[in-house]
């Protein structure tokens, strides 16, 4: 069996708005729009794509970091202060201080525009997941 994965799926409280956050915010593209209200949609950020679709209820705890289930995506960036800096001009707001990354290099935790929750990874020559 070759598996690979297509897409990872967020529903939105409002997916117009969030589809626009993630373009406007992180450079996503549309691959495809439903057509339908409420609509959905297919981005791809880089090589990934995600699925935004009208959620039925919005759970106050997304952004939990410690809850059982998918809880982040991370961001695989070159220079984790170059990357900040440019997404506080896009509006991202950083609560939390930057962190060491699982297996060496930095993450810093952001949320999007519906509070699920992302995180920039640098890794460093000395990772063992090397350099970017």
């Amino acid at each position: 069996m070759n598996l690979s994965v297509e897409h990872i799926a967020i529903p939105a409280t409002d997916p117009v708005a969030l589809k626009n956050w993630y373009e406007r915010v992180l450079g996503a593209k549309i691959v495809w729009e439903s057509g339908q209200n409420p609509p959905t949609f297919l981005i791809t950020l880089s090589n990934v794509w995600f699925e935004i679709y009208a959620a039925e209820t919005a759970l106050s705890e997304r952004g939990n970091n410690k809850l059982a289930g998918f809880r982040h995506i991370a961001l695989r960036v070159d220079s984790l202060d170059a990357a900040k800096t440019e997404l506080e001009k896009r509006g991202v707001k950083f609560s939390d201080a930057e962190r060491p990354a699982a297996g060496g290099g930095r993450v810093l935790f952001f949320a999007d525009g519906e509070g699920n929750l992302l995180h920039l990874v640098e890794r460093t020559k000395d990772s063992q997941f090397g350099k970017n």
